[in-house]
């Protein structure tokens, strides 16, 4: 008898059936492959990321498992009633479900509420067995041990590092803007072991895509003293390259810098997000301090990791006079890479919250809660003067000028440390990853940045009625 498939799609910026531009990118989300890893053998399964192919409509699966996160929830919806119309059983899940399952039930024929490592093989036998619920709720602080290693052999080739994979949850921070601090979890850790054995369980991959991996945390550096007993670990396996995401704070600990070396990290993700304290204070971001910056980037630089940092415009107390400083203040202190973005007052989020009782959102539309758009109005800055802003720095900084300098800059900050082969094969892996991110950044900027001060709604969001969307985000803050 034929298994049954399900097909588990991550969406990604509203493609819809676009040819995707974020090909590019280096890695895949974790919650595919992951999930993939939990999928019980009575069912085949695949996993497309939306970020690298469009969904296949045609495709030959029974079943369809749609991850997504909040400004995705629309065309999530339009994506399971395409495949409702074929007769498709379709299943929800992801960090927006989660959070407001209400919201998302009536779209789908089953959904999955928390975190899915005691709850995904249960909802698999059910679906095989034609005894599905409407609803499986996890266990509110779910226990991270023994978690099935994900399935990187599932994983795109357009993607450079099919290797991703997890070492904690949560977060110990409270930043305001966070969507973790809408329904907030305890910090908890994996298992070292657990952890070694995802980084190992790559035989179904060739050996040139076993050679760089990402831990896909939201705080790798939460638990200093577990990390460091990680990357001990990591050390022995010799990656030529790990990338990791952390809290600034970490880098006043020169163990953990000398040990990111050692484990042969060549990109660190630092949630940055501004040069301006007062705008860091306005969000709780407290564990920055603007004047640590330049020596902490240096740090990593000179033991060949490159800074990959978060920078957002529209926080509360920016100015013209910060905006017109900002791209020589980027030269100052350092940094390798930016990902910026514009603020992003997620749903339910303290965030949100503060603006909405201040009568301060402008734009309903979900699906333009993703970086490139401003939905609220700035207490000190114009529409135009944020958006003329968010262009200028992402011009500056991608100049192809200014990205050949920094390369440079790092690359002569190098060392020999060690053999001279393995210096070559690092200044390698370096330029590799740096121009990976700079190009896909750059490129990024041309196609939502560039184009116009204001990004275009596509066809699909112009179609999606306000007061509807208006009375949808009324309900979820409620929750």
């Amino acid at each position: 008898m034929k298994k049954p498939k399900i097909l588990i799609i991550v969406l990604f910026q509203n493609l819809l059936d676009e040819e995707p531009y974020y090909a590019l990118t280096p890695a895949p989300p974790l919650p595919g492959i992951l999930l993939a890893g939990m999928t019980p053998p009575i069912v085949d399964v695949e996993v497309l990321h939306e970020m690298v192919r469009p969904i296949d409509y045609n495709t030959n699966a029974d079943i369809i498992a749609i991850s997504f996160m909040d400004y995705l929830s629309l065309h999530a919806y339009e994506v399971a009633e395409k495949f409702h119309l074929q007769g498709k059983i379709v299943i929800g899940g992801g960090k927006f479900v989660s959070t407001f399952p209400e919201e998302a039930e009536p779209h789908f024929d089953s959904i999955l509420v928390g975190e899915a490592q005691n709850v995904w093989e249960e909802m698999v036998y059910d679906l095989v067995f034609g005894s599905l619920k409407k609803r499986y709720d996890a266990n509110p602080i779910p226990c991270l041990e023994n978690i099935p290693s994900p399935r990187f052999d599932l994983v795109e080739k357009k993607f450079s590092v099919p290797i991703v994979i997890e070492a904690s949850r949560g977060c110990p921070h409270t930043c305001t803007y966070c969507q973790l601090n809408i329904k907030r979890l305890p910090y908890r850790t994996r298992p070292v072991i657990d952890v070694i054995a995802d980084l190992k369980n790559t035989k179904q991959l060739p050996w040139y895509r076993k050679k760089m991996a990402m831990i896909h945390d939201n705080h790798f550096g939460g638990d200093l003293s577990n990390a460091k007993n990680l990357l001990k670990e990591i050390a022995k396996l010799k990656f030529w390259a790990i990338g990791v995401q952390f809290g600034i704070e970490c880098l006043r600990d020169d163990e953990f810098i000398e040990l990111l070396s050692k484990a042969n990290c060549r990109m660190a993700f630092i949630g940055m997000e501004s040069l301006n304290e007062n705008s860091l204070a306005s969000v709780q971001k407290k564990q920055n301090k603007v004047e640590e910056y330049k020596n902490a980037f240096e740090k990593l630089h000179r033991k060949g990791i490159l800074t990959f940092t978060g920078l957002m415009f529209a926080l509360e107390d920016d100015t013209k006079e910060y905006y017109k400083t900002l791209p020589e203040c980027l030269d100052k202190v350092g940094v390798s890479v930016i990902l910026p973005s514009i603020t992003i007052p997620i749903y339910g989020t303290p965030l949100y919250i503060k603006l909405k009782d201040e009568d301060r959102i402008t734009d309903f539309n979900i699906s333009h809660y993703e970086g490139d758009h401003l939905v609220f109005k700035h207490k000190n800055l114009t529409e135009e003067e944020i958006y003329e802003a968010y262009k200028n720095v992402n011009k500056i900084f991608y100049s192809l000028e200014k990205i050949f300098k920094r390369w440079l800059k790092i690359i002569l900050m190098q060392s020999i440390n060690e053999s001279f082969t393995q210096f070559i094969l690092k200044l390698l892996v370096i330029s590799f990853v740096y121009f990976k991110l700079s190009i896909f950044q750059r490129h990024h900027a041309k196609k939502r940045v560039f184009k116009k001060n204001k990004p275009q709604e596509s066809s699909f969001e112009k179609s999606i009625s306000k007061s509807e969307v208006k009375l949808t985000v009324e309900k979820e803050v409620i929750i």
